[in-house]
């Protein structure tokens, strides 16, 4: 019997295969991935540094025992160079790969914004543990930080750089922190507390170049004054990973396209987690990927099983602001509906027929967390 095999060990790749030998214990299984196959909790990277946290302590499993507690065999360091569908094989590094069903789970790819300079290069980016060594190395001795992106990561570094002692430039083009995810409001408040910590904001302002500097490096704004820093911390966000499915002829929007099974358009090959467009929803965090998971493994043991998924808020690890969001659909009606006081805000986004569609909580308003969540209509 060909084998099921996996391009990807990170928490889709990992959490699918846990779930399949719970329902099957021989049929072969591959994984491939282009790193060490490592099992580590990918969020914890943003939070590691103030917990006290080197990287190798994150690891919670090498490729090894991850093979044997899977009874699967794991492909390391083969980075995947094409899949050949015609031959139903995975080409890589270290040779090929024969498939029965094939699964992607290649996760995403930081975006790399357009910048001038000489060190426009040397921006940082943290995407896996690798990434997050090299940045842990260079940190060592530096105290000033730039973070190009006041997003979920961007704050989420910052918070974490900013409890340990370093001073932290925050830059980006949006009116607020967190804005494709928090109202405005509880953006502002989570503005205000990194600002308290020490947090320099500089909002509605790009970064156009980044250029050597003693003793390290100058970042010339679209608007605002020159920034000094000794790092660069580039989180501006991620895309789906889907060079591999395009170049492998199949159907791609924002991320690889699949039903309800999680199939992509050749019914023999399937993708979860980062890189997937589900339905629709490309849905970038734990939750999901853990829901698909369970679907696709009752999928692939035989029992066709579309994946659903129910509302799913969103925690942010910025201790200096608890923040946890349920955003509502893009296409939403209604409003925003805010209770606020020296404890935090509570805001709700109500439709026209009164229903609850979605909320965004911080300070003590997140222990209303899980009481609104039941409220929630399912993602799908």
């Amino acid at each position: 019997m060909k084998p099921i095999t996996l391009i990807g060990t990170g928490l889709a790749g990992y959490t699918l295969a846990r779930e399949f030998r719970k329902l099957d214990a021989e049929r072969p299984l591959v994984l491939i991935t282009a790193d060490d196959g490592a099992f580590y909790s990918k969020p914890m990277l943003s939070n590691a540094l103030a917990q006290g946290r080197d990287p190798d302590t994150l690891v919670s499993a090498d490729a090894e025992k991850m093979a044997a507690d899977l009874n699967a065999t794991v492909l390391t360091h083969a980075r995947v160079e094409r899949i050949d569908r015609a031959r139903r094989v995975v080409v890589h590094a270290r040779g090929e790969q024969a498939y029965g069903t094939l699964v992607l789970a290649t996760g995403a790819r930081p975006i790399r914004p357009p910048l001038q300079g000489d060190a426009a290069d040397e921006a940082l980016t943290v995407n896996n543990l690798d990434d997050y060594r090299r940045f842990r190395r260079r940190l060592d001795d530096k105290r000033k930080i730039a973070i190009i992106g006041p997003g979920l990561i961007g704050c989420e570094f910052a918070n974490d750089l900013l409890e340990t002692g370093h001073a932290c430039d925050l830059i980006g083009p949006d009116a607020w922190p967190v804005s494709t995810l928090l109202p405005q409001p509880l953006g502002e408040r989570l503005q205000a507390a990194l600002a308290e910590r020490g947090a320099r904001w500089h909002l509605q302002d790009s970064v156009i170049a980044i250029d050597h500097a003693d003793p390290g490096y100058r970042l010339r704004l679209q608007q605002g004054a020159p920034i000094e820093a000794e790092l660069v911390l580039s989180a501006i966000g991620l895309r789906p990973d889907t060079r591999l499915a395009e170049a492998a002829g199949l159907s791609v929007r924002r991320g690889i396209v699949t039903d309800r099974l999680l199939r992509t358009s050749d019914p023999d090959i399937h993708a979860l987690g980062d890189c997937a467009e589900a339905a629709g929803l490309v849905l970038p965090f734990v939750m999901p990927i853990m829901h698909a998971a369970r679907a696709l493994a009752k999928t692939l043991a035989g029992e066709p099983t579309e994946v659903h998924y129910p509302a799913m808020p969103v925690v942010i690890k910025t201790p200096a602001c608890p923040l946890a969001v349920a955003p509502p659909p893009r296409d939403a009606g209604g409003e925003w509906r805010y209770e606020s006081d020296d404890q935090g805000i509570a805001a709700r986004h109500v439709g026209k027929d009164g229903k609850l569609l979605g909320f965004a909580l911080c300070g003590d308003r997140v222990k209303q967390r899980m009481a609104l969540t039941r409220e929630l209509p399912p993602l799908l």
